[in-house]
């Protein structure tokens, strides 16, 4: 999204919508999903009865639900392309190869519908089966060791890229706002990578808020949360565009930057085939992590609602999601020419969740938490004993949050 978007002044942009929107709203879903303790359909179901309020609030708990389901429909075929790259990588493919070789495999991967559904299908089943058993029963423990050494690669990557890279003008790229590039998309966009990377709006965060033991402190989670997603996600640019810079290579090439110069460090450095396939590896690892969260609202609800196993849920949530992914598929070959609105298929279903959806499912909770919940509730769940803060928190929930989100989607409709 930075290479896209003219780097700093989106990054910029992003940095500030993570503060003043993405923290206020991931605490106030965090909340919402603590108190109600169930999937997010009835969640929102219950505390509108709690509330007084219409019936017709379960609609943004189906909003959720529905936008979860979209977005695993492409993030796992993209996960799909990590998987690949893990057997590409421990094979040595990338080993002494060239910037056009690196990028000749990643566009044969592309044009290649077989490859894409087989991948696609494979991070579909794995997303499943952690699913059916439980996400504590085993991946917890896991992710204690896995994250953390995925932060190590990284950082190793920044160490290379200060040596080997165009440091400095990845730095550049990064840090040095050219505001002239600030326009009505780009804040769209940074927005939508703000909800995006926080996964707000989708319910996500909601069913991690109901698992949330009741002493947590929903604030303090939360802003750990942000803060380490983000130091996460800078880091990472540190480590990609100086090797961008440093290969000619262009960096507005959207989701296949990073499987375009990462290749082009680990085959030309000590070691390239161990920390190449580890990180992949780790890649897929973190991909898996995030993609149980988006398919896990559907199938509580589905267990809640209808009685069901999770193994029957996962399998009808499973088989929908990839059969929905396959658009995204084709898209890349043999769709590639059909267009809406200049959008393949692809393009229209990432726009439409992250720059639409997501936004709009977190100013419907910010309604919901600063308008429509008894205040008593919201302060009895968030227990904040500073009072500044929170009345902070709701000063930013009640006005700024949705009024910004309005006021962009009215820019973008042309209203404005």
């Amino acid at each position: 999204m930075a290479g896209e978007n003219g780097g700093g002044a989106f990054v910029l942009i992003y940095l500030l919508c993570i503060l003043l929107l993405g923290l206020p709203v991931m605490m106030a879903e965090v909340m919402l999903g603590k108190r109600g303790r169930q999937s997010p359909i009835n969640t929102m179901l219950t505390l509108a009865r709690e509330a007084k309020a219409s019936a017709r609030w379960v609609l943004l708990g189906w909003l959720g639900v529905l936008t979860g389901f979209l977005i695993l429909s492409y993030y796992s075929v993209i996960a799909g392309w990590s998987l690949s790259y893990v057997v590409q990588s421990a094979s040595g493919e990338f080993i002494g190869a060239s910037q056009p070789q690196i990028g000749q495999l990643f566009d044969d991967l592309l044009a290649n519908p077989s490859r894409l559904i087989i991948w696609h299908g494979i991070f579909i089943l794995m997303t499943m089966v952690v699913v059916v058993r439980g996400v504590s029963k085993g991946l917890e423990l896991a992710v204690r060791y896995l994250m953390p050494s995925l932060v190590i690669i990284i950082l190793l990557l920044i160490a290379y890229a200060m040596t080997q890279g165009h440091f400095v003008a990845g730095m550049q790229f990064l840090f040095t706002p050219d505001f002239s590039k600030i326009s009505t998309e780009v804040v769209l966009d940074a927005l939508g990578q703000a909800f995006f990377t926080l996964s707000l709006g989708m319910g996500s965060i909601m069913v991690y808020g109901a698992y949330l033991p009741k002493d947590v402190s929903i604030a303090k989670t939360s802003v750990a949360v942000a803060g380490t997603d983000t130091m996460i996600a800078i880091c990472a640019g540190l480590a990609i565009f100086p090797i961008v810079f440093a290969n000619q290579l262009e960096p507005a090439q959207g989701p296949g930057l990073i499987f375009n110069t990462l290749p082009i460090a680990f085959g030309h450095m000590p070691g390239g085939l161990f920390f190449g396939t580890l990180f992949f590896v780790l890649l897929v690892f973190a991909a898996w992590t995030s993609s149980i969260s988006l398919v896990e609202p559907a199938v509580a609800y589905m267990v809640e609602r209808f009685r069901m196993t999770r193994l029957f849920a996962c399998l009808l949530c499973g088989g929908f999601t990839w059969l929905i992914g396959l658009g995204t598929v084709f898209s890349f070959n043999i769709w590639q020419d059909y267009r809406f609105a200049g959008k393949t298929i692809f393009g229209c279903l990432d726009f439409l969740t992250a720059n639409l959806m997501l936004p709009l499912g977190g100013f419907l909770m910010a309604i919901f938490v600063a308008w429509i919940m008894r205040d008593e509730h919201v302060r009895d769940e968030m227990a904040l004993q500073n009072a500044a803060f929170y009345r902070c928190w709701k000063i930013l929930l009640r006005y700024f949050s949705p009024l910004a989100i309005v006021f962009i989607f009215l820019r973008v409709v042309g209203v404005l």
